[in-house]
């Protein structure tokens, strides 16, 4: 019961994220636990016999993993300047406070006070991206390539950076941090740092976003799943209490 609950806790949260720039759906993953052996496999039964089948009962259920899926999500047109979408693998890096850089897929960046690109939470892209003086975002052209130019008023167009990707030998490995990103772990790797649309890292597309990977149906369907095998265990147990009552009430 307590693993069907943590599965409907990993549904629920899948479906709190299903309007979120660039999740990624989270599977939970679960293993039998050990097994009461009465009669190991092949012993002896006697008369140069053996037994063809052991006699074990298992103990039950536990959650071995929580497993992220890094499919490509849909991306949604929004025409707006700010907004990138990657087409592909690789995330965008993303500079913390404390200097650590942290990965994101989603793409819906804004331009701070200093002209510079940043999230939602004010955090910088990396490399960075400064604006030049006069340019307004509506002229700035991103390539699929993630070369970054704008035009500033009355002059012409300039290149004034470029957007790279990193991508991961296992990212189901990266740790969730919140707030869209995920951090570096021993079991992700280091990051592989490359130009969009080289060395296997996707393309960009400016004017979309990454939507979640969520399906709202096949969310539905697991929470009636988690739902009903909750229900089932909670039955046996009734069961089992109800048939000792019956073993304790026995008379000779």
């Amino acid at each position: 019961m307590k693993a069907q609950q943590t599965n409907m806790d990993v549904v629920a949260h899948n479906l709190a994220n299903v309007n979120t720039f660039g999740n990624k759906k989270v599977r939970a993953e679960f293993q039998d636990l050990v097994y009461q052996t009465l009669r190991d496999a092949g012993g002896t039964s006697g008369n140069g016999t053996q037994y063809p089948q052991g006699l074990q009962v298992g103990l039950g259920v536990r959650v071995s993993a929580t497993h992220r899926i890094f499919t490509q999500g849909p991306l949604q047109t929004t025409d707006n300047p700010n907004d990138v979408g990657i087409q592909g693998e690789g995330f965008f890096q993303i500079q913390l406070p404390d200097g650590t850089t942290a990965y994101t897929r989603d793409g819906s960046f804004k331009l701070d006070s200093q002209r510079r690109l940043v999230t939602s939470d004010g955090f910088l892209l990396t490399p960075g991206i400064t604006l030049d003086d006069n340019a307004t975002m509506d002229s700035v052209v991103i390539s699929y390539d993630g070369r970054v130019s704008d035009t500033p008023a009355g002059g012409q167009q300039t290149e004034i950076g470029q957007i790279t990707l990193a991508r991961f030998i296992n990212p189901e490995g990266l740790y969730s941090y919140g707030k869209n990103l995920f951090l570096e772990t021993a079991a992700s790797g280091a990051p592989i740092v490359s130009n969009p649309g080289t060395d296997g890292a996707g393309v960009l597309t400016q004017g979309t976003v990454e939507m979640s990977g969520v399906q709202v149906v096949e969310e539905m369907v697991n929470m009636i799943v988690a739902q009903r095998a909750y229900e089932s265990n909670s039955k046996a147990v009734t069961t089992s209490d109800s048939m000792l009552e019956i073993a304790n009430q026995l008379k000779r």
